[in-house]
């Protein structure tokens, strides 16, 4: 049997693996069952045939690390990278099943982790599987790196791969997910935006007080909405001094592949119960901003009294989270340095400012030869394929571009409405057959040099 049809007569397989890895929680925020996610998913590369090992660092979630060496081609590598750790799953009452169920309706399996990243990460596991149970081979070596804090910014991650350089080296890095658009079609994936996330705060008095002493005592929910409403304008354009200095304008063949990615506004809009976009963006645009825009996001504002009904209250604090979205060339470093210096010049220096996460953005060139050969994959597997620039989203594609020179590209499962992040996260059993089956010809493709 040829390894493409083991795959199609082993689903049930996959499917049932899959089940497990999502009835294990492995919340990061929460550090919700990490431990026992790590050891999980060792006993199923183990079992699929790839020799693993679970690798520490004081104080952190383990990192699960996967090997198989090649005998016909032990000079090219390929490692997959992803993370076992999932997003919270409240609000519990808006799931229609419980959130690590793994239930199966149809074509679809439920759960928390189902897409984002176990469904992604049963796929790879079983391309290497079936190579090894037809071929007693993979057509180059294969790593696994996989973590257990992408969900809450992948903070050790640049800490683990400088650890282990030499033990992680690769000639090309395959991403944690893809998605899958409407119309069944792969988006591969050659970037990452960065992302900066903050808090912004402002405490004015020890206590909340009775709103009809606002005459008297200033509000400081007031005062972090005029210091926010300084950061952008209404079109999305960030008015930090020198926030873009760095930033190269779309290159010719970037702006060509956009031009051809499909985007169907209408589908998009109606998904989201959405209007109008941004700045009233429309056609090649608004997949230019998707692709090449830096945002500056209200992520959540608490002040005050947020419960039901009415309540006369005069909050004490008021705090802001907000995430910047950065592109290529933005320092996240230099980026904080910049906020700060805007609020003090706008007469905001009494903001307090705590710095949670700062990711740099990365992109993979598109003649790299690497870029043709999974396009290949792609279309052989899916029938066709979409180049997209970079993602939309943020991953430590930075970190693995900077230590381990390896150009990084995300293909996978993910269908673009999967609900990732949310209530009733689903994967679907025919994307994670397909996208199976083009690892093992990512895997075959990459090691014919």
């Amino acid at each position: 049997m040829n390894t493409l049809k083991h795959i199609d007569s082993h689903m049930s397989s996959l499917v049932s693996e899959l089940q497990t890895l999502i009835q294990q929680p492995s919340v990061s925020a929460k550090n919700e069952g990490i431990e026992e996610c790590a050891q999980l998913v060792k006993k199923i590369l183990e079992k699929s045939g790839i020799k693993s090992e679970i690798l520490r660092l004081k104080n952190v979630a383990p990192l699960v690390y996967g090997e198989v060496k090649s005998k016909k081609n032990p000079n090219k590598t390929l490692m997959f990278y992803n993370h076992y750790d999932v997003q919270p799953v409240e609000p519990f009452d808006l799931w229609d099943d419980p959130p690590f169920s793994g239930k199966i309706k149809g074509n679809k399996i439920f759960g928390r982790g189902s897409s984002d990243d176990k469904g992604e990460l049963i796929t790879r596991i079983k391309a290497v599987e079936a190579s090894l149970k037809t071929t007693g081979d993979v057509p180059c070596n294969v790593k696994f790196v996989i973590e257990g804090e992408e969900e809450t910014g992948s903070a050790h991650i640049d800490t683990y791969l400088k650890k282990y350089q030499k033990k992680f080296s690769c000639d090309g890095v395959i991403w944690e997910f893809g998605y899958v658009d409407s119309q069944n079609r792969p988006i591969i994936g050659l970037g990452m935006k960065g992302l900066l996330y903050v808090e912004l705060s402002v405490k004015e008095s020890i206590r909340d007080a009775h709103s009809s002493l606002a005459v008297l005592i200033k509000n400081p929910a007031w005062r972090l909405i005029e210091a926010v409403q300084t950061l952008r304008n209404s079109d999305g354009k960030i008015l930090i001094k020198d926030w873009y200095k760095e930033t190269t304008p779309l290159s010719k063949q970037d702006l060509e592949i956009i031009s051809k990615e499909p985007f169907d506004e209408q589908s998009f809009k109606k998904e989201f119960g959405v209007k109008s976009f941004v700045g009233n963006l429309n056609g090649l645009n608004a997949k230019k901003a998707l692709v090449g825009d830096a945002t500056c996001n209200i992520a959540g504002f608490i002040s005050g009294y947020t419960g039901d009904g009415a309540k006369t209250v005069l909050p004490g604090t008021a705090l802001v989270k907000i995430d910047f979205r950065l592109v290529p060339k933005m320092d996240p470093k230099k980026q904080v340095l910049r906020l700060k210096k805007h609020l003090k010049s706008k007469g905001f220096g009494d903001v307090s400012i705590k710095i949670y996460h700062g990711e740099a953005a990365a992109r993979t060139n598109p003649t790299d030869p690497f870029v043709s050969k999974v396009k290949e994959a792609a279309d052989q597997s899916f029938g066709k394929s979409i180049i997209n620039v970079s993602n939309a989203g943020t991953g430590p594609m930075h970190s693995f571009v900077n230590v381990l020179h390896a150009p990084c590209i995300s293909i996978g499962s993910t269908y673009m409405f999967a609900r990732i992040h949310s209530p009733n996260e689903f994967t679907r059993i025919d994307l994670l057959k397909k996208t199976t089956k083009c690892i093992y010809l990512i895997m075959e493709k990459f090691g014919k040099d």
